[in-house]
């Protein structure tokens, strides 16, 4: 069931991208007076069709080859290879017909479709949610960071103070782009002392191996007391009630949950002795810890549920025209974060593989739970990176097309249309190819974990 729930939201999220980023193309082109013979979400693949029906001249439908979509424009060299109406005299409703500049306004249409739509997005949201934070200065007990923190010096109970020289505000900026891209100096605060600590430029590489949560968890440290127990559990049967506080693992002290956490671990399929205050007083209790190193049961669930005392949120409201701006910025971080991270692909910095998703690796974002605003950020920040990718000067994307009108701008002339038909054919098998090692790449990774 989890995988069908995270394929529906996929589904309906890219559709919604594909449908809207088809249309740009559209519009641009009725408006210019260019006829278009079909608009399809996904391919038909060898004429090959869902559902399809006729409407004022274009035929609308469904493909599926679930590999995006496309509008065919008469008279154009694109996906369709349509080489039989490139052979007849141009007709004055054919894209080739009309100057260079409506041709490109054509071509980037799909593109400031995607760019508005992200906009949009985060634009209602703001309105609808606001922008809730943990403000970095209400952690009481610092940071809790994981084994890339560790390599890189950090310790729990680390308070970051300065990213760059300049003062963190809200702890979630601890793994923004700000610090993740790399090449970024932290300021710590450790007891007395204050440190500067160095991300690498590669550090993209572990958190695509590892998880964001093996750098610096998004659950700062905290104190913590039982506040159910599961029946049936170990926990349960081990004589842990709701109101204790767990202070010794094996005679380890434990103050912090982190260092609850990281304690059972050392027993994972053992017995490990507690120590609970209950009441004013102290007490031995003795349980079994499962494989995953807690107090559940021996498929992996939880044993209990745990009362911490998390630093307080702040929630920032706007109006309506306020959230505007606020959305607009969130919008564009989205857009330059990506183009930061493909320009780490293209140095070496970052690996290809650690830095693409397949659709493989979308689904597991939307997660096995409809959330609906979760839902809205994730089509909102794919939108602007269908927009980045759209943009690069492949043959065969819209920003391949557009480098061409360029060119042609510049020379007075257009290029020939053999080699746009042999750049078309150029781009097509660097998309697949590029599609074939994004699939193998995520299916790898699921193998391995």
């Amino acid at each position: 069931m989890d995988i069908v729930i995270m394929a529906g939201q996929l589904i309906l999220g890219l559709s919604i991208l594909v449908i809207l980023h088809e249309f740009g193309h559209f519009i641009a082109a009725r408006a210019f007076g260019i006829k278009v013979e079909k608009f399809y979400l996904f391919f038909d693949a060898w004429n090959f069709s869902l559902f399809k029906f006729n409407y004022r001249g274009v035929e609308y439908g469904m493909g599926w080859l679930p590999l995006g979509g496309y509008v065919k424009i008469a008279g154009m060299i694109d996906e369709s290879m349509d080489t039989e109406q490139m052979a007849g005299p141009p007709q004055p409703w054919e894209f080739r017909s009309k100057p260079a500049w409506q041709r490109l306004i054509v071509m980037l249409g799909g593109i400031v479709v995607n760019i508005i739509l992200g906009i949009v997005i985060f634009w209602v949201l703001t309105i609808k949610y606001g922008e809730s934070y943990i403000p970095n200065d209400n952690l009481r007990y610092g940071i809790v960071p994981g084994k890339i923190g560790q390599g890189i010096g950090l310790k729990a109970g680390d308070k970051i103070t300065k990213v760059n020289g300049v003062k963190v505000e809200r702890f979630e900026d601890l793994v923004s782009s700000r610090v993740l891209m790399g090449n970024s100096t932290l300021t710590v605060q450790r007891g007395a002392q204050t440190l500067q600590i160095k991300v690498p430029g590669g550090i993209l590489n572990d958190v695509s191996d590892l998880g964001i949560e093996q750098f610096i968890s998004r659950m700062p440290r905290t104190t913590f007391a039982v506040d159910s127990v599961v029946a049936g559990s170990n926990a349960q049967r081990a004589g842990l009630r709701r109101g204790d506080s767990i202070i010794a693992v094996n005679n380890v002290p434990i103050h912090f949950y982190d260092q609850f956490q990281t304690e059972l671990q050392k027993y994972k399929d053992k017995k490990a002795d507690l120590t609970v205050k209950r009441d004013g007083t102290t007490l031995p209790l003795s349980t079994e810890v499962n494989k995953d190193g807690m107090l559940g049961f021996k498929d992996g669930r939880y044993g209990i549920k745990v009362k911490t005392d998390l630093p307080s949120e702040k929630t920032l409201k706007f109006g309506f025209f306020g959230s505007l701006p606020v959305g607009a910025s969130k919008a564009w971080g989205t857009f330059s974060d990506n183009a930061k991270g493909l320009g780490k692909v293209f140095t070496g910095q970052v690996k290809a593989n650690k830095a693409l998703s397949s659709p493989i690796g979308i689904a597991r974002l939307f997660g096995a739970e409809v959330d609906w605003f979760r839902f809205w950020s994730l089509v909102g920040l794919l939108s602007m990176a269908l927009a980045l990718m759209n943009l690069l000067p492949i043959p065969a994307l819209d920003g391949g097309h557009a480098l061409f009108l360029i060119i042609e701008m510049i020379k007075g002339k257009p290029l020939s249309d053999k080699f746009l038909e042999r750049a078309q054919i150029v781009g097509f098998v660097v998309l697949v190819s590029l599609m074939v090692f994004v699939f193998g790449s995520d299916i790898m990774k699921i193998m391995k974990k």
